[in-house]
């Protein structure tokens, strides 16, 4: 028991100003996360949203499991697609992509401007 007193007795003093530059730190790392994160997502989710708005009829898309097909008729909550002669399905517009030749076009189209 005296030994933890003596211990604790010769603690050092704390440093003037270390809690504002841990704050500083902490404010740091924070900015990072949403510079380097956080604003990026965002941004790709805005981009993947207007996208989706501007889908139409006949536009060729890839659903989230992978199906490819052509948009055949919209409502509000759900595309319905045609992925061959015939045969469509429905599915719901949180779950439709780009095909992965429109994304290309798209971005080569992007990087000549």
């Amino acid at each position: 028991m005296l030994f933890n007193t003596i211990l604790l007795d010769q603690a050092p003093e704390a440093t003037p100003g270390g809690g504002m530059s841990s704050i500083l730190m902490i404010v740091a790392l924070i900015a990072i996360f949403y510079f380097f994160m956080i604003r990026p997502q965002q941004k790709r989710q805005k981009e993947i949203r207007k996208f989706r708005e501007g889908l139409g009829k006949g536009d060729s898309v890839v659903t989230a499991g992978g199906i490819y097909g052509k948009i055949r008729e919209i409502s509000d909550t759900y595309f319905i697609i045609e992925i061959a002669d015939g045969v469509r399905i429905r599915v719901d517009k949180g779950s439709v992509y780009p095909s992965a030749n429109d994304a290309n076009q798209a971005n080569q189209e992007n990087n000549a401007k």
